[in-house]
């Protein structure tokens, strides 16, 4: 025999090493990887890292921000759903048929957005007229007030200033046209989105777990353990912000308006209203909302008047801040209020009241999903079950007793 196997096992030979870089012969290293120092490459590293990811996020926004007349009305859809659906699954669970569960949760929500609008528009026409008076009479006392302060402001001074105001408008005709036919315009858009925001939340309402199965099939097998829990944690963040919300935004509605109705600030109502939209906006949205209230003493009822209702606005913010936010919203956001209050500033740089407005919600969603992402509490757990899959030539679940052609199968 001949060859290796004739001469017995052989001895096994070291693995080769592999040699560094030559010096050139000017004593510097060729391998210009290795000439940098390691936190010259650490940080380089993670600059084009960062650089990535800001384009990525700064594009999704973009890409939003193109989007916003589909994607608002869908975040609203969601944020509503997570308020109704809790309602839904308790008559589900008096025995209340699912469909007449879910007309009786979207009617409800129906009624009652319908029935404030109207309160507020009812209540702000029958009292207008009324308005426009005072509104004519403040302006009188301020004349008056300026007239005879130091600063020496004269009646001809604020008639110069009305007809410069006057000449102005009359010069802008056509722009003001113009913004009333922009406004036009916005009105169509807004009763869009609105029409868009029902009919996505009665959908939701109807098979939410169905289009969310449908979601998570989009995602790779081995990851749709993740997302998933990640996606239920984020869904129960946001429905206990919804809820808790809610309550603080009524509790800051219904204690300005009873202040500005002991006060006697007329439109108590309305005020009260808004404030409670206005809450919706954590820390600064009641507050903002509130000063429509010391505008309105301040025309009606006088300096003193306005003063005592800013004093109350101001101790409804210190309760809400100092009692209700710890006592109710900490176990709903579990975000500190520095980052309540950035996220507030940065939506609203990015998308204006939109922004601020959901701003909150989806930070503390997102909070929720990185936080069970980063657990690894997903490791090893199965693929959620998303149903089955029909195969080719299976008949719809939904058609069974319809006859089907022999031509037309379906796919998955």
């Amino acid at each position: 025999m001949s060859g290796p196997a004739a001469h017995g096992p052989q001895p096994s030979r070291p693995p080769r090493r592999s040699q560094p870089a030559p010096p050139d012969p000017g004593g510097f290293v060729l391998d210009s990887e290795a000439a940098l120092p390691f936190g010259i490459r650490l940080a380089g590293g993670l600059a084009w890292r960062i650089i990535a990811i800001a384009v990525v996020v700064l594009g999704f926004v973009a890409l939003i921000a193109r989007l916003g007349e589909i994607v608002i009305p869908l975040v609203v859809a969601i944020l509503l759903s997570a308020l109704l659906t809790p309602f839904k699954r308790l008559l589900m669970n008096h025995r209340v048929p699912k469909w007449l569960a879910v007309l009786l949760a979207f009617l409800l929500m129906v009624v009652a957005v319908g029935g404030l609008v109207t309160l507020v528009v009812f209540t702000v026409n029958s009292g207008s007229s009324d308005f426009t008076r005072h509104v004519v009479a403040f302006y009188g006392r301020t004349l008056d007030a300026l007239r005879n302060s130091p600063l020496g402001i004269s009646q001809t001074d604020v008639n110069h200033a009305v007809t410069s105001a006057t000449d102005y408008l009359k010069s802008n005709t056509s722009k003001i046209a113009a913004g009333a036919l922009t406004g036009a315009d916005v009105l169509i858009h807004t009763l869009v989105a609105v029409l868009l925001t029902l009919f996505i939340t009665l959908f939701l309402l109807i098979d939410g777990a169905g289009i969310w199965h449908w979601c998570v099939r989009l995602a790779p097998r081995r990851a749709r353990a993740a997302v998933d829990g990640a996606a239920r944690a984020a869904w129960l963040s946001l429905h206990e912000y919804v809820r808790v919300q809610i309550v603080v935004a009524l509790i800051d509605g219904v204690a300005i308006g009873v202040i500005a109705a002991i006060l006697r600030v007329p439109f108590a109502v309305p005020l009260g209203v808004l404030v409670f939209l206005g809450a919706f906006i954590p820390i600064v949205g009641a507050v903002t909302t509130g000063l429509l209230a010391v505008l309105a003493a301040l025309v009606y009822n006088g300096p003193i008047n306005a003063v005592l209702m800013l004093a109350g606005i101001i101790a409804v913010n210190q309760v809400e801040s100092h009692v209700l936010h710890p006592l109710l919203m900490g176990g709903a956001v579990r975000l500190h209020p520095i980052a309540v209050v950035l996220a507030v500033a940065g939506g609203s740089v990015l998308a204006g009241i939109v922004g601020a407005v959901f701003a909150v919600p989806l930070a503390a969603a997102t909070n929720s999903a990185v936080k069970y992402v980063a657990g690894g509490e997903w490791k090893g757990k199965p693929p959620p079950p998303i149903g089955p899959v029909p195969e080719e030539g299976d008949p719809s679940p939904r058609r069974d007793d319809e006859p089907r052609p022999p031509d037309v199968t379906t796919t998955a």
